[in-house]
């Protein structure tokens, strides 16, 4: 059986690192490669930059703060927002990045999806999907950081993404990112029946419990953490110790080389 993937989540804003609550009311935190270092010394599986002002100014600002990461983090490393070509993909790549997560664009045009996974292999392309609830069991996907509407039901645009070539999704609820109130479960549980690639679910973690609900009743392949680690209510250590503990089956505790 494959590992859990424990995965530190960034939001960037410019030069910083910020945290807000359904993905509004940006609360600067810090440099953000700072705070990837130290989760990385910590043993974190992953680490997903997203530049949430970047699809609605139409650029990425990522660029240089990838390229710092990457000379003393070695562990997968995943980047969205902004990215609208294969040719940014390659630029992406090209600064130290394994993975793009892209929303926004692919929602305009989802060809894109299939381009980047014939490019650059499904591996790599990773759908990104902004969920809000609108009735019991449906959710509609969003973009540009949560604030445009599409109409579009979530567990039908993951069926599409995956057919044509995302490899993985990171799935994040609206309702309750930011909250520390828990994952929509519901939602992560429905997305992980209906599609046969990992699912990360990001939004909503304010305790262990949480992730281990989401793993244990949401059937997530990997879990994306922010408000928890950013403002240190729990170390990755604590969080993958307690996860053993509760027979969730993560990678056990070996910090990674520095």
């Amino acid at each position: 059986m494959t590992n859990i993937r424990l995965i530190a989540r960034l939001d960037v804003k410019g030069p910083n690192l910020v945290k807000g609550v359904q993905l509004e009311g940006l609360r600067k935190i810090g440099d953000p490669n700072v705070f990837a270092k130290e989760y990385y010394d910590q043993g974190i599986d992953e680490l997903i930059y997203i530049d949430i002002v970047a699809s609605l100014y139409e650029r990425n600002n990522l660029l240089e703060i990838v390229r710092r990461t990457t000379k003393d983090v070695f562990i997968p490393l995943t980047v969205g927002g902004g990215i609208r070509s294969v040719e940014n993909v390659r630029d992406v790549l090209r600064a130290g990045a394994d993975k793009v997560a892209i929303n926004t664009a692919a929602i305009k045009r989802p060809e894109l999806i299939r381009e980047i996974s014939k490019r650059f292999g499904s591996q790599c392309m990773v759908l990104s999907i902004e969920a809000k609830k609108v009735s019991e069991g449906k959710w509609e996907a969003y973009y540009d950081n949560g604030r445009e509407k599409t109409g579009i039901d979530v567990i039908e645009w993951a069926k599409r993404g995956y057919k044509l070539g995302a490899g993985e999704i990171l799935l994040t609820s609206v309702d309750m990112e930011g909250t520390a109130k828990g994952f929509d479960v519901d939602l992560v549980r429905a997305m992980s029946n209906t599609v046969s690639i990992p699912v990360i679910a990001s939004g909503g973690m304010g305790n262990i419990q949480d992730l281990i609900n989401v793993i244990n009743d949401g059937c997530a392949d990997a879990v994306a953490m922010a408000h928890v680690l950013h403002y240190k209510k729990f170390t990755v250590q604590e969080v993958r110790e307690k996860a053993v503990s509760c027979n969730v089956n993560v990678r056990r505790l070996k910090l990674w080389s520095r």
